[in-house]
């Protein structure tokens, strides 16, 4: 039974991937012309910044579930874009720490409203009495990848 139903939800977690546009590695599935992880890396700075905490590039490959090389090449990406800037503070030589440009905030913020925009449709296209369930599902789903670390595909 578990058998079958890992691969009821293999297909559906892959069919909503295909279908949400996310194999698609040049644009955002909301429409925006950068890579889906360009994008989830601006509105994560804007997030922090508006709370008025500062991001390494440790804390923000943590939080995009990105390895080291990955996170490296995003930032400079960002930093060449004139989307970032990146320093290293005296303490720690070694940490760099990422603050988003008036650039980088502009395109942060058309993300994330492009972004919301394209989930406020989606949501309004489940039953009103589905939704709550619907969240509540998604995050007993990701609770449940979190605790796996990435030990599985």
């Amino acid at each position: 039974m578990v058998d079958l139903e890992a691969q009821q939800l293999q297909a559906s977690v892959q069919a909503f991937v295909r279908t949400f546009g996310l194999l698609v590695t040049k644009q955002t599935p909301c429409g925006q012309p950068v890579s889906p992880s360009y994008a989830h890396a601006l509105m994560l700075l804007l997030e922090r910044e508006s709370s008025g905490r500062t991001t390494s590039q440790s804390e923000l490959a943590a939080q995009l579930g990105l390895d080291k090389s990955s996170i490296t090449r995003l930032c400079a990406r960002l930093e060449a874009d004139q989307r970032v800037t990146q320093q290293s503070p005296e303490s720690d030589r070694r940490s760099r720490l990422l603050e988003l440009t008036t650039r980088g905030r502009k395109l942060a913020t058309q993300v994330q409203s492009t972004s919301r925009e394209r989930f406020r449709r989606v949501l309004e296209a489940v039953p009103p009495k589905k939704r709550r369930g619907l969240l509540a599902s998604l995050s007993v789903l990701t609770d449940a990848v979190a605790t796996l670390k990435g030990g599985d595909s």
